[in-house]
């Protein structure tokens, strides 16, 4: 027989607030258990309304804030406590990058059971609109008589309502209610799930998921839109191999890294690197970090499009890139050809397993540079050990994978680890991007 689940309190409980979790929200505990409160900061005493209760853990929302931090700044958006596209901006902005620094020193001691010979200063710009790509739910709401364009809900079940967004790029976080009128005219208005939005330094684009076909008219329409905005737009049918250009008949979206003197171009579904003034500053750390010589041989592994293996091979004599997707290496190689670049090679692999016996691994190398998923390259790690490599430069958007993979390379394969530091690629979120350097000892 079913237990029946028991109803949660309707009266705040009084918690104490310790730490933050890896998603930013208060850690507190109640009847011996932690519970995870939205909207609460460490040393604060809160009154907290239980929101879902779990085996280890009860979750819960910040309803008044007894005993205030003296890092508790009050929110810029209007829209935060009922959107969930950030988490922090309650904490004042420098809090953040100490908070995001602890969170990487505590992953690598804890983790790792390592530490840095050096911590740098963190990689940080403006902490708004800053956001280059993003991925917005859309649903149409006949309660509320329009189409509802953004994130979703903290909790994730409903998509936020909300009017603008000071983290995106201003080109959509300033249209989101132009958006929201241009999906409820469409004849399909309920049958678009999530519209993808990109940011090149110039020029802008959206794809459109869409689960049924556009009539005429709507074609007709989302044409005029592109043509008053001047944004391109991009239509999915089904798979992300369907995204195809509606219009302007032709469209390229790209970004300049003027230090090396070099134009990425990318298609909207491409990844990169969501912040272009973080990216910039930390390819350029990248870079700097590997000391590279003139007939050095790097190896780039998860290159993506290119946006540190392009930088490497304007400093080195060859540079290998290796991604597990071919359509990211086939923009890699054409970026290549666009700007000059004729000492790069590229190849499709899968990273997770053993690669020691593929031709392009044979030469060796003298360093290498890896910005892994957030599985971090537990895999990976023998073949760059035996690539005969002094110098790796480790890129992560995940601290305990880093910290996992760092223990490794450390205490396995004889590495030291140089440095590490933070850098703020998404501000007002828990999301920690971090760069390490690892030496022959």
């Amino acid at each position: 027989m079913a237990r029946k689940r028991r109803r949660l309190p309707t009266e705040p409980v009084s918690l104490e607030i310790t730490d933050l979790s890896h998603d930013g929200r208060g850690v507190g505990h109640h009847n011996d258990k932690a519970v995870f409160v939205r909207g609460a900061l460490p040393g604060e005493t809160v009154a907290a309304r239980l929101t879902g209760r779990h085996r280890r853990f009860d979750e819960a929302l910040c309803e008044e804030v007894t005993n205030p931090s003296p890092d508790r700044v009050e929110p810029p958006c209007p829209w935060f406590e009922r959107c969930g596209g950030c988490a922090l901006q309650h904490l004042e902005a420098g809090a953040q990058l100490k908070w995001k620094h602890k969170r990487l020193v505590d992953n690598l001691e804890r983790i790792g059971g390592v530490a840095p010979e050096q911590w740098w200063t963190p990689i940080s710009s403006d902490p708004w609109h800053y956001r280059r790509r993003s991925r917005l739910s859309v649903r149409q709401v006949r309660a509320k008589c329009r189409v509802l364009v953004g994130f979703r809900e903290p909790r994730g079940r409903y998509v936020a309502d909300i009017e603008d967004c000071r983290v995106l790029h201003p080109v959509f976080g300033e249209r989101l209610m132009e958006l929201s009128n241009l999906m409820g005219q469409l004849s399909i208005a309920d049958s678009i799930p999530q519209i993808e939005t990109a940011n090149g330094d110039d020029s802008a684009a959206m794809i459109v998921r869409h689960m049924e076909p556009f009539s005429t008219d709507d074609l007709v329409l989302l044409k005029r839109w592109s043509d008053d905005n001047g944004i391109a737009i991009y239509l999915q049918p089904k798979g992300p191999d369907t995204v195809h250009l509606l219009w302007p008949q032709n469209h390229q979206l790209n970004y300049r890294l003027d230090e090396f003197d070099l134009t990425m171009n990318f298609s909207p579904q491409h990844f990169i690197q969501v912040n272009a003034k973080i990216n910039r500053a930390l390819v350029s750390r990248a870079v700097e970090l590997m000391a590279l010589e003139a007939d050095d041989r790097v190896l780039d592994l998860f290159c993506g499009l290119g946006n540190f293996t392009l930088p490497l091979a304007t400093r080195a004599g060859r540079v290998t890139g290796v991604e597990g997707e071919p359509a990211l290496i086939e923009a890699a190689r054409k970026n290549a050809e666009h700007n000059g670049i004729d000492n790069a090679d590229w190849a499709v692999a899968d990273l997770t397993a053993d690669v020691s016996n593929q031709e392009w691994y044979r030469a060796g190398f003298d360093a290498v540079l890896i910005d892994p998923p957030r599985s971090g390259a537990l895999e990976v790690l023998p073949v760059i050990a035996s690539s005969g490599a002094r110098r790796v430069v480790y890129v992560s958007c995940n601290p305990a994978t880093l910290a996992r993979d760092a223990g490794e390379l450390v205490d396995r394969h004889g590495f030291r680890l140089s440095g590490a530091g933070i850098a703020d690629m998404f501000p007002h979120t828990a999301h920690t991007e971090s760069i390490a350097l690892f030496e022959r000892p």
